[in-house]
């Protein structure tokens, strides 16, 4: 079996994370899947955003949930990511870099926005959408993605099979709440360790997928193998390294995040190193 390719936070090692840039790459490089992570702003809209705080990626400083819309997004959430000059003789003249994509495509990225470029994209690709937490609005992040799913008629789709947009997150309560108001949406719970109990490879009645990171699969490589017999699938991440993706596709791993999706899909193709 071929892992799918899922771009992790868009092809975010060539374009900033999150940004518009990043996940048109990464439908251009051919990716299967996108992922992000969503939070709450101060007065209720979902944006693309990592991390608590918003200094590593923007112009800007302060923490997402205590910030409205308009505020953040009076900064630039790509000039971090700008293009090296390519020589020292370009880098006397333009010390700072060159941006890696327009002001347009490289500002604070909405959820709704990037719903928008799903249903434009291929009909089989399929959008990850992580909730953070612990987070100061609680269960209301799951309130806000399943309404505004909703009203992009992606909230109950047909079959699990045929869901445009999986859900996950590393808090087991916030999967129970997909799966309890949105029953046909696919649900990932995400791991950095296994507790002794899911080892064997089970999960809790409201997951769908296993999600470990790849350092789980290095030191239990049978895990994969385990989650399989109990009739799941396994969404691995962060794998960006030519050998860990070689190990992906051993275990027949479902669905692989990577922040370069065009050279992971030449390595599971073997035209990679």
């Amino acid at each position: 079996m071929q892992p799918a390719v899922v771009a992790h936070r868009g092809a975010s090692e060539h374009r900033a994370e999150h940004t518009l840039a990043a996940y048109a790459l990464a439908l251009e490089q051919g990716a299967d899947g996108l992922e992000c992570d969503i939070r709450l702003t101060r007065d209720g809209h979902l944006v693309c955003v990592h991390d608590r705080r918003i200094d590593r990626t923007s112009s800007g400083r302060g923490v997402v949930s205590t910030m409205t819309l308009e505020r953040l997004a009076g900064h630039d959430f790509g000039r971090w990511h700008h293009a090296p000059p390519a020589s020292a003789d370009e880098l006397v003249h333009q010390p700072s870099g060159l941006p890696s994509a327009p002001v347009a495509h490289r500002g604070l990225l909405t959820l709704e926005t990037l719903l928008g470029l799903l249903v434009d994209a291929p009909p089989e690709v399929r959008l990850f959408v992580e909730t953070k937490h612990p987070v100061r609005y609680g269960g209301l992040v799951e309130a806000k993605l399943l309404a505004l799913l909703a009203r992009y008629g992606l909230a109950r789709p047909p079959s699990r099979e045929e869901s445009r947009v999986a859900v996950m997150s590393f808090s087991s309560a916030a999967v129970r709440r997909v799966r309890e108001h949105a029953p046909m949406l696919p649900t990932v719970l995400l791991v950095d360790r296994l507790p002794r109990a899911r080892r064997d490879g089970s999960l809790p009645p409201w997951a769908d997928y296993a999600g470990p990171g790849v350092h789980l699969l290095h030191t239990d490589p049978g895990y994969a193998g385990r989650v399989a017999e109990r009739g799941h699938g396994t969404y691995c991440w962060t794998v960006d390294d030519p050998e860990d993706v070689r190990l992906c596709q051993r275990l027949e791993v479902h669905y692989l995040a990577t922040n370069v999706p065009a050279a992971t899909r030449a390595v599971l193709d073997g035209r990679g190193r």
